[in-house]
């Protein structure tokens, strides 16, 4: 089943301290399609627009150009196209994306952070719970360490706490921005495995992965990003 599909995207930015440069990042992208089950590994060189790209996906970057359809509530919706409330929505039910780096509300347990983000797509509390320690504990943040607010953390502990939010909640769609950066083998093989499992339980899966060792193992096919022409 088609779960999302990307077509013509654009994307630019216009740098009013360098006198209106414009900086093309995305133009005319070619239509890429991700399945339930398929993970789509961005390919190019750095600089191309991958990270870019995810974050147009998830309408952090408002595309200027182009559509991105998501499968919500069993239809297929233009996110690129919506209103703020339906993107929330999609985000919210349909729609998961893991950054590079944590952001949460300073000074809230770790297990709670991690808990959140299943309870708000309907877990009961005391399940929601029992999921994120297990994710926890299973990319190596010990019981020990629930209680403590993941600001504390070092960074590669503060990915794995990103790691553990974005994969609790179980979102049908799931983007991941270099899940395995800056991990020991340990973790690394860790997250891999919840990324197969993931798969294996009909998530649909778009991610950047430097790490082509990893990519590998986990991508069904690449999708190559170009970098887009800047105008003379």
């Amino acid at each position: 089943m088609l779960m999302l599909r990307a077509e013509g995207l654009s994307k630019g930015f216009t740098l009013h301290l360098q006198g209106g440069l414009r900086l093309d990042v995305l133009t005319d992208l070619a239509a890429f399609e991700v399945a339930a089950g398929e993970c789509v590994a961005l390919a190019g060189p750095s600089g191309a627009g991958k990270s870019s790209l995810l974050r147009c996906l998830y309408g952090t970057y408002r595309a200027e150009a182009g559509r991105i359809l998501v499968r919500h509530r069993g239809a297929m919706v233009d996110l690129a196209a919506a209103p703020p409330r339906v993107v929330l929505d999609i985000r919210a039910e349909t729609l998961g994306y893991v950054s590079q780096f944590l952001r949460v509300v300073p000074r809230v347990p770790t297990l709670a952070v991690v808990a959140e983000a299943a309870e708000a797509r309907g877990a009961d509390p005391a399940i929601a719970r029992a999921r994120a320690a297990a994710l926890l504990e299973r990319l190596g943040i010990p019981a020990r360490l629930h209680e403590v607010p993941p600001a504390t953390f070092s960074g590669g502990e503060q990915q794995r706490v990103n790691l553990a939010r974005g994969f609790v909640a179980g979102h049908p769609i799931l983007l991941l921005d270099e899940p395995t950066a800056a991990l020991d083998p340990e973790n690394r093989d860790a997250v891999l495995g919840l990324i197969a499992e993931a798969r294996a339980g009909g998530t649909a899966i778009v991610t950047v992965m430097h790490d082509h060792a990893a990519r590998d193992v986990v991508a069904d096919r690449l999708f190559a990003v170009e970098p887009a022409r800047q105008a003379a």
